[in-house]
């Protein structure tokens, strides 16, 4: 089977893991690790309110937040080979490039740069995820209208990963759940871990309770 088959026939699986999961779900223990950006970090929300930390509570997975204010997707990828180091990885949750948008770096390169961040988790056998996060819009935030970065979908197509699409772009396309235009609030991080949480469910990552 070529390659490009093997993708397809992988993505088809995913897409259809609504019905019939295609990944193995993870027991409580499991360590999960979430490379982000201020978005995972938790900023516009106290301490505890960020969606790992709800996450954890809510799948018993030992979550790591690597989630680092300003981070774009050339910082997440210079820092991960000290966290691949680390213990024994059961997921890793990519959640970067909203910082490389609003910045304006050159598209193609944020692509490369999360290509390789989930190359090399591949490369370790860490099955990985990729969230998707909205196009820079202030008059789309304004408005309540945000749309993913069409940039994920192809990246997740090019290598295989299971995509979770619409999470942060619904989220933050609704003002009641902002504390800042391009930050959730307390309970727009709970709406992302409610979001991502259903996901993983379809995915057959996380067991039904």
């Amino acid at each position: 089977m070529s390659k490009l088959l093997i993708i397809i026939s992988l993505l088809m699986q995913v897409a259809a893991c609504g019905r019939d999961a295609y990944f193995k779900a993870m027991p409580a223990h499991a360590r999960v690790v979430i490379l982000g950006d201020s978005l995972t970090y938790g900023t516009g929300a106290n301490a505890g309110e960020d969606y790992p930390s709800i996450l954890a509570s809510k799948t018993g997975w030992h979550i790591v937040n690597a989630g680092v204010p300003g981070n774009t997707s050339a910082n997440g990828l210079e820092h991960l080979p000290a966290i691949l180091a680390e213990d024994k990885i059961d997921l890793l949750i990519v959640e970067l490039g909203g910082n490389d948008f609003i910045h304006q770096l050159p598209v193609n390169d944020t692509a490369q740069n999360l290509k390789a961040i989930l190359a090399q988790a591949k490369a370790r056998k860490i099955p990985s995820l990729l969230l998707a996060i909205p196009e820079f819009s202030p008059f789309g935030a304004a408005i309540g209208h945000l749309s993913d970065h069409p940039i994920y979908q192809k990246i997740a197509e090019e290598t295989a990963t299971p995509l979770v699409e619409d999470v942060f772009a619904e989220v933050l396309g609704n003002n009641a759940l902002k504390s800042d235009p391009i930050h959730p609030n307390a309970e727009g991080y709970r709406a992302v871990a409610d979001k991502l949480q259903q996901a993983l469910i379809s995915l057959g990552f996380l067991a039904k309770h």
